[in-house]
């Protein structure tokens, strides 16, 4: 039993021949085994991956498409309205831009949402710029927003005559941040918008006519009905000065040596002081004509 036992299945398997080395895999088997199983696993986690979160890819790209189509859609009808109302045209680009950055911000935080980004510390880190950038420029904002203002509602226009800041000119422009007039002797006057919509402005071509007052003064030895007819004939010549509202003539000042003659007229208020003078020359040369002489003159 031994011997066949022997035979048939051996109790110890015979030792390799002297000289004969073990057989072993090769050292990259393992790294193409560990290779292979770290593939199988990032493609398991892809697959699932794009199964949570494809979708909402998907649906965030059609989101910021459609949201496109309708901002290009918005813009075209907020030109074409400003158009038809007549919106200042310095305005007009400045409020379709704001428009496009409001929107596209909104197309954004919208897309955002849908991929399911949190927005707790987007808003924080906005909010935190926004006050640093609103404290840095306080009155750069002050005077934007005074400008936005003023071209909405329009106290001024371009071409009108104002007084502001101590200042008397013609508006040449009107910017978000300034407005310039130009005064009578051809200075160009910056003044910040902030200052017109804070403090008083007087528009003088707000009306379309302007009164002219003018003082003569003369004495008593020359009669004053003499003295308004000469004048008023000189009025109702003078192309510059209108005839409705009717010119008004009358004494304002009695004093010891001679009488205040005022005149109050109306006339349009551009090349207001080149008018006046002109209608004063007019004045005495008429009243020299119709005999009409202070002391003194030839």
């Amino acid at each position: 039993m031994a011997a066949k036992r022997g035979i048939d299945q051996p109790a110890f398997s015979p030792p390799p021949p002297s000289g004969e080395p073990e057989a072993r895999p090769p050292p990259w088997h393992s790294f193409l085994k560990r290779t292979s199983m770290h593939t199988a696993q990032f493609y398991d986690k892809a697959y699932d991956w794009i199964l949570r979160v494809g979708p909402k890819i998907i649906l965030a790209m059609l989101v910021f498409f459609v949201a496109q189509v309708l901002i290009r859609f918005l813009k075209k009808w907020v030109r074409s309205f400003m158009h038809k109302k007549e919106f200042d045209t310095s305005l007009q680009p400045f409020l379709v831009s704001l428009l496009f950055a409001i929107l596209q911000v909104l197309a954004i935080l919208a897309t955002m949402q849908v991929l399911g980004i949190e927005m707790t510390i987007f808003a924080a880190l906005v909010g935190g710029i926004g006050v640093a950038a609103g404290l840095a420029l306080s009155g750069t904002l002050q005077n934007f927003t005074s400008g936005i203002l003023i071209l909405l509602l329009k106290p001024f226009k371009v071409g009108d005559i104002i007084v502001a800041q101590g200042q008397e000119g013609v508006v040449s422009s009107i910017q978000i941040f300034y407005t310039i007039v130009v005064t009578y002797d051809n200075r160009d006057v910056i003044i910040p918008n902030s200052k017109l919509s804070n403090d008083l402005i007087i528009n003088i071509s707000q009306e379309g006519r302007r009164r002219m007052d003018l003082d003569i003064k003369l004495p008593y030895t020359i009669d004053f009905k003499a003295a308004a007819d000469s004048i008023r004939k000189s009025l109702n010549e003078s192309p510059d000065i209108q005839q409705s509202p009717e010119p008004y003539i009358g004494i304002g000042l009695m004093e010891v040596d001679g009488y205040h003659v005022n005149i109050y007229s109306w006339t349009e208020p551009e090349q207001f002081n080149e008018k006046k003078l002109a209608l004063q020359a007019k004045l005495l040369q008429d009243l020299r004509n119709n005999g009409i002489k202070w002391p003194g003159m030839p």
